[in-house]
């Protein structure tokens, strides 16, 4: 929906083409005027139907075969959408089919790997469709200039951020990252995030991961999220650690900075003085 041209007297609606943010929507007696009201039910809707998305994992294997890149699919013990929903328990363990599945791929490629990804639905499915290929396109050209064995694509329905640790552990791989659909807010029902773990096994806590989050081209960028994330996983490998005592200090370029090489810490800091 267009927003209304700027009244140069009401200095919000001025403020309201800054931000998406539900702000300066005027009123209609005691009553927000219709339009607002539409706007906000359209996106509560739009939030609503990217839970309940089918997770279309066969466009993203399909696509994942175009670049070479092989794929499994897996599914967590949440049996449908439902039990997904109600059960957040469930969604963090893989049925037994599949850790069956992935036990003998493992007993047929012995050794383990450095880097395992993961793709899950999690809280929308639209997000994963929108923003893993283009994701992944940056981050793994990134971590194949880094060396490191990659394990084939996994794909789970039903599953959350902790799948992840299972199957990292069950295929011996060093690190684990997962791209998952972020619950929908009112402003963003396609938000990618990244979560990622060191030395994945069942059992961590959210204490021993890194996220990123907000990935997507109203949010985070692809090119800035993948040079976060390698940061992150080549600091983890050196430290043997990652969560709460691993800190994202990447180097990253602004609008500000015309040499970003030069700065140091985290971008969202002043740079140092010489």
């Amino acid at each position: 929906m267009d927003k209304p041209p700027v009244d140069p007297q009401n200095p919000w609606l001025q403020l309201r083409n800054l931000t998406p943010a539900r702000i300066a929507l005027g009123r209609t007696g005691t009553s927000m005027p219709t339009g607002a009201q539409l706007d906000f039910q359209y996106a509560h809707a739009q939030a609503r139907d990217a839970v309940h998305l089918p997770f279309d994992h066969g466009a993203i294997s399909a696509q994942l075969a175009q670049r070479g890149r092989e794929s499994l699919l897996l599914h967590s013990a949440a049996t449908d959408r439902n039990s997904y929903l109600q059960r957040p328990d469930l969604g963090r363990k893989l049925d037994d089919q599949s850790a069956q599945t992935l036990r003998d791929y493992a007993a047929a490629h012995p050794g383990g790997v450095d880097l395992v990804i993961v793709v899950a639905d999690g809280l929308s499915a639209l997000a994963v469709h929108r923003h893993t290929l283009p994701f992944l396109t940056r981050m793994e050209e990134q971590a194949g200039a880094d060396g490191w064995s990659l394990a084939p694509v996994m794909l789970v329905e039903q599953g959350r951020v902790a799948v992840a640790d299972e199957i990292g552990e069950l295929l011996g791989a060093k690190m684990a990252v997962i791209l998952i659909g972020e619950r929908p807010g009112l402003s963003s029902p396609d938000s990618l995030g990244v979560y990622f773990t060191y030395n994945p096994k069942v059992g961590l806590t959210d204490a021993y991961r890194n996220c990123i989050s907000n990935v997507r081209l109203e949010g985070l960028s692809y090119g800035m999220a993948a040079h976060r994330l390698l940061y992150l996983m080549r600091e983890a490998c050196r430290r043997q650690l990652s969560g709460v005592n691993l800190k994202d200090e990447a180097q990253l370029q602004t609008l500000d900075s015309e040499n970003a090489t030069d700065m140091k810490g985290n971008f969202l800091l002043s740079p140092p003085q010489p």
